[in-house]
Formats: C-alpha cells, sequence, structure tokens
C-alpha cells in the first residue's frame, strides 16, 4: 500500500526543557500528520545518548533516553510541581545543549523519584519483574555516576570485568541509584506507550531505528563481553567503521567493538532476536542501521587513528535473518542497503525480502543512470527519502552542489529556479514508485543546513536541531495533504473516512 510519512526525532521537537519530550509537543506532531495525511512518523533510536550525544551510540540498547521524559506529565502524576522544573534555566539556545542538560536535568529526576517513593505505590516493582535488562542496566548507570561519569572500562577490575561477588556487592550499596534508573525507564516507557497509543489511534505509524552496532561504553558489552570480538582484558580487537570512499579519503572509523558471529550462531542468534522482538514491540516498523554489514563488515585494528587500514570479513547473512522470522514470524522491516553495495549485499536484500532505501540527494548524477533516480527504480518494494539523517538538507545540498548537477536536477524535476527544488524533489518522492516516501522535517520547512542533524565522521554540533514553536501551520499540512493525495499515498487515513 502506498504511503508517505516525515522523519523527525523526539529531540527536535519544540518545547521550553532544552529538548523534545514525549508530551504535548509529541502528540500537536501527531495532530500535524494526521492532518497532513501522512501514515508514518520516523524517528532516530531513543536509547539514551552518552559522550558525542549521537542517538547511535547509546549506555544501552533496551533504555530509553530520560531527556525525553515530559515534566508536564509527570505533573500530572503528582511526581513533581511546576517549581521543581519550570524554575530551571533549561538554556535560551533553540539547539539542544546536552552538556547543559546533563547538569541539570538528573536533579529534577531524581525530585519525581523521591516522591514516587513516598507513594507507596507497586507499579515500579513490576515493571522491574517484567523487564529484567533493566537490572543490570540500572547498575550500569549506577556506577557511571559513581565513577564520574567513566567508561566502565575505567573502573576498578573486579567491576570492570563484572566478577559475581563486586556485583553483588555494588548491587547492595548503590540499591537506591539503581532503583531510581529503573524509575526513569520506568517512567518512559509509560509515556511512550501513551503517546505510541494515541499516534496510531490517528492512523499513523512509528518507524523506529535499530542501529547495527553497539557502544562499546553500554551495558551489553559489560555484561556480555562473549558477543563480542573483545580480548581477556575485555579490550576491543578490531572496531567497526567503513573503508575511504569518494566521500572520506580517511573512511570511517565508528569504533564499535565487532560481533562474534560465531558465537551468536551457536546461541541461536537468541540475542539478536531479543533485540529485535524488543525493537518490534516498541515500534511498528523497525530500520535496521548499515544492512550491509550482515553480508560483509569492514574491521579497522583498534586503537588506528582511520580507517584507511581494514579488512572485510563475513557475515552472518540469511542465517541472522531466517532464525529472526522462525522465532518472530514476518516482521515489518526496512533495510539501510546505503554505501558500498556488491552483489552479494544485493542478494542479501532480495532473499531478506526487505525493502531497501532510495535517497534523492544521491541521484542527480548528469548521466542520469542512478539506481537513485525514480525512473531506475526496478521494484516499488523500496522506501524513497529525499535525505536522511545523514545527509544535508535539500536547501543545504543546493548551496553546496556543482552546476552542471544542479542543472540536471532542475531539468530532472521540471523547474526553473533552485529554489524551487526543494519542494520538486519530494514531489519526486511522493509521485515514485516507491511503496513508502518519507522526508525529514526540515525540507518540508526548507530550511539550510544550520538544521542538519548530523555530519558523520564529525564530533559537535550535530544532532542539536530543533523545531520552534508556530512551524506546524494548517497551511503547511495542507499542503502536505494536497501532495498526499494527488499521489495516492492517503493509506488508512483515506479508508478510516
Amino acid at each position: 500500500m502506498r504511503a508517505s510519512g516525515i522523519l523527525l526525532h523526539i529531540s527536535s521537537l519544540s518545547g521550553e526543557y532544552g529538548i523534545g519530550k514525549l508530551g504535548k509537543e509529541a502528540y500537536a506532531f501527531a495532530d500535524f500528520l494526521k492532518k497532513s495525511g501522512q501514515r508514518y512518523w520516523q524517528i532516530l533510536p531513543v536509547s539514551p545518548t552518552s559522550y558525542g550525544d549521537s542517538p547511535y551510540q547509546s549506555f544501552s540498547i533496551h533504555a530509553g533516553n530520560p531527556y525525553f521524559i515530559d515534566f508536564e506529565l509527570l505533573e500530572k502524576d503528582g511526581l513533581l510541581k511546576p517549581a521543581d522544573y519550570k524554575k530551571v534555566d533549561w538554556g535560551k539556545d533553540s539547539f539542544v545543549d546536552y552538556g547543559h542538560l546533563y547538569e541539570v536535568i538528573f536533579d529534577v529526576l531524581r525530585t519525581a523519584y523521591d516522591n514516587y517513593k513516598k507513594s507507596g505505590d507497586k507499579a515500579l516493582a513490576d515493571f522491574a519483574a517484567a523487564n529484567e535488562w533493566t537490572a543490570d542496566y540500572g547498575l550500569f548507570m549506577a556506577l557511571k555516576f559513581a565513577h564520574g561519569g567513566k567508561a566502565w572500562c575505567e573502573w576498578e577490575k573486579p567491576l570492570r570485568m563484572f566478577e559475581e561477588k563486586a556485583v553483588e556487592k555494588a548491587r547492595k550499596q548503590y540499591a537506591d541509584d539503581i532503583g531510581f534508573w529503573t524509575f526513569l525507564q520506568f517512567e518512559y516507557a509509560k509515556q511512550w506507550a501513551a503517546l505510541k497509543e494515541y499516534v496510531n489511534s490517528l492512523g499513523i505509524e512509528f518507524i523506529g531505528d535499530i542501529p547495527i552496532y553497539v557502544a562499546y561504553d553500554s551495558v551489553e558489552v559489560w555484561t556480555h563481553p562473549e558477543l563480542f570480538y573483545l580480548d581477556e582484558d575485555k579490550k576491543p580487537i578490531d572496531v567497526a567503521g567503513c573503508p575511504p570512499d569518494v566521500f572520506t579519503a580517511k573512511g570511517q572509523l565508528w569504533g564499535n567493538p565487532l560481533y562474534r558471529w560465531d558465537v551468536h550462531e551457536k546461541q541461536g542468534f537468541k540475542w539478536w532476536i531479543e533485540r529485535i522482538r524488543s525493537a518490534c514491540t516498541t515500534y511498528d516498523v523497525v530500520r535496521i542501521d548499515h544492512f550491509r554489514g550482515f553480508e560483509s563488515y569492514y574491521t579497522i585494528p583498534f586503537g588506528n587513528e582511520d580507517a584507511v587500514i581494514g579488512e572485510w570479513r563475513k557475515g552472518p547473512d540469511m542465517k541472522l535473518f531466517k532464525a529472526v522470522k522462525a522465532a518472530l514470524g514476518k516482521q515489518r522491516i526496512i533495510a539501510e542497503d546505503l554505501g558500498f553495495i556488491t552483489k552479494d549485499v544485493a542478494k542479501l536484500l532480495k532473499a531478506s525480502g526487505y525493502p531497501g532505501m532510495k535517497v534523492l540527494e544521491f541521484a542527480f548524477d548528469p548521466s542520469g543512470k542512478s539506481d537513485y533516480l525514480p525512473h531506475n527504480f526496478k521494484s516499488p518494494n523500496c522506501v524513497c527519502y529525499t535525505g536522511t539523517h545523514d545527509n544535508e538538507t535539500i536547501v543545504g545540498w543546493i548551496a553546496n552542489n556543482d552546476r552542471k548537477t544542479l542543472k540536471f536536477c532542475r531539468e530532472y524535476l521540471n523547474v526553473k529556479r533552485n529554489k524551487d527544488i526543494p519542494f520538486a524533489m519530494i514531489r519526486a518522492a511522493w509521485a515514485s514508485s516507491a511503496e513508502t516516501a518519507i522526508t525529514q522535517m526540515q525540507d518540508f520547512l526548507e530550511l539550510d543546513n544550520t538544521a542538519r542533524m548530523n555530519v558523520p565522521s564529525t564530533l559537535g554540533g550535530n544532532w542539536i536541531w530543533r523545531m520552534q514553536g508556530g512551524e506546524l501551520t494548517d497551511e503547511l499540512a495542507a499542503k502536505i495533504y494536497d501532495l498526499t493525495r494527488i499521489y495516492d499515498r492517503l493509506g488508512e487515513i483515506k479508508k478510516k473516512k
């Protein structure tokens, strides 16, 4: 069924408390999606961010980001008073200041936890019992704060090596702190469930995101080192990244630990099955990042400063996805198949049956031969994007492109002026044969690269863009609705009328 959606991360919602939250602004955006005839709200990973602020480098694959917990909803539940959070300086900048948030937000959330403990409510204990991962996650975060934010690899050896006596002693010593971090997950889960129920009631679905790799400084690597390519002292042997290409002369050094796929296979891919099960419960559709890494993945010796020296190794290929299907049945998954795609990767994508991605910002090679041009789409089983979170905004793309590319782009989109390209490119995505079309909110607002979400291989200044109040106008909703109607993408919303 033809449908469309908008990519906007939770952090980018407007609001007065430093970062987007799961409260009224999220509900208002859902209403905007309904008015504009959209079927999908796509977001980035919602896990807690670590140093560098990337949602793709998290302390946990299961946890939700406590920054997104809405204070007004906590007040409604009697856990905060207005003065507890309204008198806090959340900063005047329109962008997210993660460093400042880190300094001020946990005192507010701790107040909510202290008030919860006084309530006598037992739901938190039930939540912890039903979500066993919170025990190790709560301990991990409690110890991280007790060690001044240091990575687990810098803790004293008994804790670093997850020795039973040291771990059990820490569970008792930091019981209240563990309770606090579990409480944050309890509140996050409650607020997320309420938002998702509302969004789904409008005929809209969430597309979530699974990063292929986990962060080294994560509870998963700390507690299950046997699943990762580490030495006996739990230090990485090789790490993840991408080789040099036309965009990056020295490649991309991500630094994530690699998987011991032989161990995962011996365990029946249980860890991955549970990870995908969790994601498919949280979201309606799941995008798997760096899908090509399941066919073969690039490895870089630990300690190298760039990705120039490395080698390709074989991944689990269809064995993993057959195991997932056997355990979970058919799931709604999108494969991020961008980058260096070989025949073997294309073969894996076809065998999986998952839709891949087409990005129009990559399409306008003047030769007209690009696979990303809509007339070259080989199948409607794909998702057409104008750009992703790693791309420039369309306005930024225009500003930084060469004359020959822009001339061909204008010719292809049948517009005379560069300023007409943004909406024309969106129109091309919506008009394409792709079953699903998605555009970033920044591109509907025609913003320049100051609104760009991420510049790969750079640190600082990423993941910080936020909407401002008043941008979700009825006029814009009507414009998007008309586009969606014309190209038969109203989907379920159309049927419900």
